[in-house]
């Protein structure tokens, strides 16, 4: 977007989320560097030790100011938050940015009782802040930012549909380096170069879990040998440069061997249970309904038990972020919510079945943001 464009975007988020502040009754929003800094203002920096917090008053966001080191204030020349017109108040090793911060909240007619802090704040920075002000009232802010981004707006969708297509092809290229004789390792270096030549910003996560490493859904690739007639869950993903993340997997066969008959199965199985949920998403629906329409097949089928995860994440500047698509969760789906769709099976000792899809609730039913084939693989 040109600079203009992202300075609208960031006048009209801090706008947003200055309404939701209110109608939740706090009188101003602090959020620390990370990605609700990042969705705010369109850029962020680590604070490490030293205090960076954004300060969005719920009557007067337009008053937004942005308190940080010195040293860090030429990162921000040029930024859409300048052209937006936020403040920044710079403060210097030796000073107190908690005095600095607390000057500028009071420096309107009040000053604010309820303060919502974001998820990202050290608690460091909120010890010291609670300290210097005790009478100051702190809350979670993460529930109100999630209300703005988990709804996606068309550039970011547009964003997601990019980044989607690089992994894709990635998936596509997947032979190139998964056969039996090589290491979970060797094969997760591999893919994470193509990640990044594919159009990714960095290699976020690469599981290749093989055999019956991949009953652990979460297993880090190890110098486990990759056998003929394996199956491989390869789990993958990665920011793109505008920070928009992708996450796809797949599970693949290794040719050479004799395949497990129930691991064939159990694939078909795993696939007809993601279309379901696919198929489930639209507006309206609840959260837990589109867990519910993949884990019904599992259930019906017998592996109900080894189900052991939640269906689906949301995703965007981060790759796990609201909606949670989980038992539990009723939360209506709105049209540009964003989400995986990942169930599986995983057999201790045996073998493990992933397939997994990113998809945008569009005004129908589900945009897939993934294309590549879903269907077993033998490479």
């Amino acid at each position: 977007m040109s600079n203009a464009a992202s300075a609208a975007t960031t006048t009209d988020r801090l706008r947003r989320l200055a309404e939701t502040a209110l109608d939740a009754g706090v009188d101003v929003v602090l959020v620390a560097p990370g990605p609700d800094l990042a969705y705010l203002l369109g850029h962020s920096v680590p604070s490490h030790e030293r205090l960076t917090l954004l300060a969005v008053p719920a009557v007067a966001p337009g008053d937004a100011v942005m308190i940080l080191p010195a040293l860090e204030r030429g990162g921000w020349e040029g930024s859409a938050a300048e052209a937006a017109g936020v403040r920044f108040v710079t403060w210097l090793d030796g000073e107190d940015p908690y005095a600095a911060l607390l000057g500028e909240l009071g420096a309107g007619a009040a000053e604010p009782a309820d303060a919502a802090v974001d998820d990202h704040l050290p608690y460091l920075h909120a010890f010291r802040l609670q300290a210097a002000r005790p009478e100051l009232r702190m809350r979670p802010a993460g529930e109100l930012i999630a209300e703005l981004r988990m709804r996606k707006q068309p550039f970011e969708v547009d964003e997601l549909a990019s980044v989607g297509a690089a992994i894709d092809r990635v998936h596509l290229r997947i032979g190139e380096w998964l056969r039996a004789g090589r290491t979970e390792n060797e094969v997760a270096a591999d893919i994470a170069a193509a990640l990044v030549e594919e159009g990714h910003r960095t290699a976020d996560f690469v599981i290749v879990a093989s055999g019956p490493n991949g009953a652990s859904p979460h297993h880090e690739a190890s110098d486990r040998v990759i056998e003929a007639g394996d199956p491989v869950v390869v789990d993958i993903g990665g920011p793109n440069p505008a920070g928009y993340n992708s996450d796809s997997t797949r599970t693949y066969l290794v040719a050479g061997g004799e395949p497990d008959p129930e691991f064939v199965k159990v694939h078909e199985l795993v696939r007809t249970a993601q279309r379901a949920a696919v198929a489930a998403v639209r507006p309206g629906a609840s959260a837990e309904s589109i867990d519910r329409a993949a884990r019904e097949v599992l259930e019906l089928a017998g592996y109900g038990e080894y189900f052991i995860t939640r269906t689906g994440h949301g995703i965007g500047l981060e790759v796990h972020e609201h909606p949670y698509i989980v038992a539990g969760n009723t939360r209506p789906l709105e049209p540009g919510m964003a989400f995986s769709i990942e169930p599986g099976v995983y057999l201790p000792g045996r073998f493990g079945v992933r397939i997994e899809d990113i998809v945008v609730v569009g005004d129908d039913g589900a945009v897939l943001m993934n294309t590549s084939p879903a269907e077993l693989i033998v490479v």
